[in-house]
């Protein structure tokens, strides 16, 4: 076998052709390597690739199975980590110019664990100036473009990440999200994400950053296929006696054991808006067709009436990554401000002005809107929305209006005076993702239909907290009777 469909066959299929010895893991990295140097100039997916070490890692598993010994549950299945997690002797670029030459001297839990479970680690994936926006430009290199049209963004934050699963370079890949950063560019590029319950998958940090009692982003996994997301984000999963303070203390149930149980009787609250939010309207007919899917299921479906004003309730809250961000790299400020990312920079400076009766005024909102999404919980199983109001746009260029109504905040921009035209959409990708950061509950994005120009449309649906294992099971149910496998983009 030596083409490029092997790719995007699932991490179940690869496992066992490996294990037949159909397939070599040599052979499937030195596939994946040709496809990033088919595919990179276009996508710009990845910041570094690591192509020397990938090989020895896949001969240590050839030599494994050669020995008849246990790969692991990724053994020799190509995969890559978002350039905001440390890799042992990679780049650790954050999406920054400020630390392009850092070289990571540890490996982050998650990526950690990800070696051990025999994953072989093409490099480090294309991500926003330290993943604070949702498109993923940088000054490192071109803007993250999507593999279903070049001219558009792949979103962001894992927007390399997104792009690399996409374009055939491999079945899944490691991405983390903070405000939709796994859920947005897997919707955008038409691929499955899932981000688990707050603290499900631990993360190392340091200094003040280990003990914040307030931590929106976690790790997770993007893939073509669900249950290959369910496979890695059991790999990941899991208590770690280094992990952050907020990290989840107890073992993860088996992710993969009853993923075909199905949703039957399971009741799940709907709103195409939230009450709320401008909505495109071919992203509006694509995504009530879709929740058909899970009536048809057995499901039980009713409306949802969301209790906030989504763009009032960031405002409320931002105060809390404002602080965060300028409690990390609020040096950066003083050292040389213009090489800054204007969406970055405009953090740090909030950040910089922040009081601490405005931050304790943000914390106090943000754990009422916790408690609201507790009882929210406690009368659905699930709630659906969209996963954005939009499909991708052009890079550089978010659309001031959708459906008529224009964008508040409006599209501003990512660079600044050197680049005064090329903008970002602010908050108009994450109004439906960001949520469930914010109340720690898991949440997944399906692929679910496609707009007039091409471009994917995703629905997304979240469950209580520590479901993951519902989650899975609504998304590998609608997998089954709605897959989206079968169209691939052309690049």
């Amino acid at each position: 076998m030596g083409n490029n469909d092997l790719l995007y066959k699932s991490v179940i299929e690869l496992k066992k052709l490996l294990s037949d010895k159909q397939v070599s893991a040599i052979e499937l990295t030195e596939l994946a390597l040709q496809r990033i140097n088919e595919t990179n100039d276009k996508t710009n997916a990845f910041l570094y690739v690591a192509g020397d070490t990938a090989i020895e890692e896949a001969k240590n598993i050839d030599k494994k199975i050669a020995d008849g010994e246990d790969i692991g549950p990724l053994g020799g299945i190509p995969t890559s980590i978002k350039d905001l997690e440390p890799v042992e002797g990679m780049p650790h670029t954050n999406g920054s110019v400020f630390f392009k030459d850092n070289i990571a001297d540890y490996d982050q839990l998650g990526v950690e664990r990800i070696k051990e479970a025999g994953g072989v680690i093409l490099g480090k994936t294309n991500t926003p100036e330290f993943g604070l926006c949702g498109t993923t430009d940088n000054r490192l290199g071109d803007d993250c473009r999507n593999p279903w049209d070049l001219n558009c963004t792949s979103g962001g934050s894992s927007g390399g990440a997104g792009a690399a699963v996409a374009s055939g370079v491999h079945p899944l890949a490691q991405g983390s999200d903070g405000g939709g950063s796994i859920r947005m560019p897997s919707g955008l590029c038409g691929i499955y994400g899932i981000k688990g319950t707050q603290g499900r998958i631990p993360r190392k940090h340091t200094a003040l950053q280990s003990w914040n009692p307030v931590n929106f982003s976690c790790m997770g996994p993007m893939s073509w296929y669900v249950k290959d997301s369910a496979i890695m984000l059991q790999v990941m999963s899991g208590p770690h006696p280094d992990a952050e303070s907020t990290a989840i203390q107890t073992a993860p149930p088996d992710f993969l054991s009853n993923i075909d149980n199905g949703i039957k009787g399971k009741k799940i609250g709907w709103s195409v808006d939230l009450g709320c939010i401008n909505v495109h309207p071919e992203v509006r007919a694509a995504t009530e067709n879709a929740i058909n899917v899970f009536e048809e299921l057995g499901a039980i479906v009713e409306p949802f009436n969301f209790e906030y004003n989504i763009t009032e309730l960031k405002e409320s809250i931002f105060p809390i990554n404002a602080s965060q961000a300028y409690n990390k790299n609020g040096s950066l400020l003083a050292e040389d401000s213009d090489k800054l990312m204007a969406y970055y920079k405009r953090a740090l400076l909030r950040g910089k002005d922040i009081q601490g009766d405005e931050y304790m005024n943000a914390e106090s909102e943000l754990f009422k809107f916790r408690n609201y999404m507790e009882s929210v919980f406690r009368k659905y199983d699930f709630i659906s929305t969209p996963t954005m109001a939009v499909p991708a746009f052009e890079c550089g260029n978010p659309p001031a209006e959708v459906d008529g109504v224009r964008q508040d905040p409006e599209p501003s921009p990512s660079y600044g005076d050197d680049n005064p035209s090329h903008k970002n959409a602010g908050g108009l990708l994450s109004q439906f993702t960001a949520i469930y950061n914010y109340s720690g509950n898991p949440a997944a994005t399906l692929p679910c239909g496609f707009s007039s120009k091409g471009l994917p449309i995703s629905l997304q649906i979240a469950g209580a907290k520590e479901d993951e294992v519902g989650v899975l099971q609504a998304s590998r149910a609608f997998e089954i009777v709605r897959p989206w496998h079968g169209k691939k983009p052309v690049v």
